[in-house]
């Protein structure tokens, strides 16, 4: 059996992967980064994509779209990957991620079909209307222990936030002080709190790791991801991200949430759009 990581932070030791035959791989599941019981999807997805990584013969993610179809635990689970087709500056496969239940009923909790390639070999040629987010400068936004008033930015502490450089823009934390502004946007620095700098596997998770724009709203509780589809565009530069979300329709008890991810050199290095249900809906 092999190890599969890249590095020796938290986020590399927790997104490692044992790979046991072709194309199966051992995972633990970390309580580190779980939001109430459940795992956070962006986790998961990183993680996934890891295992993906070792599998293809390419890279870098520059698709991925996971389907959760059961809540994921802490604890061991497994990795199933297949590779659907290889070719010169691309390959597509597929993953599932299983856990087993306490009689030994195997459950699945997610499954991805994913494009990797290299970034490093795509053109240089850029031309976009999109901009950077209009965000205050780092400190002068909220983090989980700065809200006016001495109280937390982010109530309900969860263990994610722990392992989270997460500065909030505070035109989009009301709802962190009972006054949500009824519009679906979320705004923030983002970064890993033992300062490992971002690359495109940790990218999978950063669009996935700030509060749900339904708080914005005026909603609360859990927010599930139903589907998630994330664009990595270029290798981040070293530095904190900014990281904007939006969502302009909530209907049926579920929303979408738009995201773009720009690195330190306002580059846009990732996009994604994610199905939510929306659990505060009455």
């Amino acid at each position: 059996m092999a190890l599969v990581t890249s590095g020796n932070s938290e986020f590399d030791r927790d997104t490692a992967v044992t790979r046991r035959a072709t194309g199966i791989y051992e995972a633990q599941l970390s309580a580190g980064w779980t939001i109430i019981q459940a795992v956070n999807g962006g986790y998961l997805l990183a993680l996934m994509g890891r295992a993906l990584g070792d599998a293809l013969p390419h890279p870098d993610p520059l698709s991925v779209t996971a389907h959760y179809l059961t809540a994921s635990v802490p604890g061991p689970a497994v990795i199933r990957t297949d590779v659907v087709r290889t070719g010169r500056t691309m390959s597509t496969g597929t993953a599932t991620l299983v856990q087993f239940e306490e009689d030994g009923i195997e459950v699945e909790r997610l499954r991805v079909l994913a494009a990797y390639g290299d970034l490093g070999a795509l053109p240089d040629d850029v031309r976009t209307t999109a901009k950077p987010p209009a965000i205050p400068p780092y400190e002068h936004c909220l983090g989980a222990d700065s809200a006016p008033g001495g109280a937390p930015a982010i109530p309900g502490s969860t263990a994610i936030a722990e392992r989270l450089d997460l500065r909030l823009d505070p035109a989009t934390a009301g709802w962190a002080v009972g006054a949500p502004s009824g519009r679906g946007e979320m705004r923030a620095w983002f970064g890993l709190a033992d300062g490992r700098d971002p690359d495109p596997l940790s990218l999978l998770l950063t669009v996935d790791a700030l509060p749900p724009t339904a708080f914005e709203m005026g909603l609360s509780g859990w927010v599930p991801t139903v589907e998630l589809t994330v664009h990595v565009r270029h290798r981040p530069a070293p530095g904190p991200l900014r990281v904007a979300i939006t969502t302009r329709n909530l209907a049926g008890g579920f929303l979408e949430e738009d995201a773009e991810v720009w690195d330190a050199e306002d580059r846009l290095v990732a996009q994604s759009r994610q199905l939510a249900r929306a659990l505060g809906v009455d």
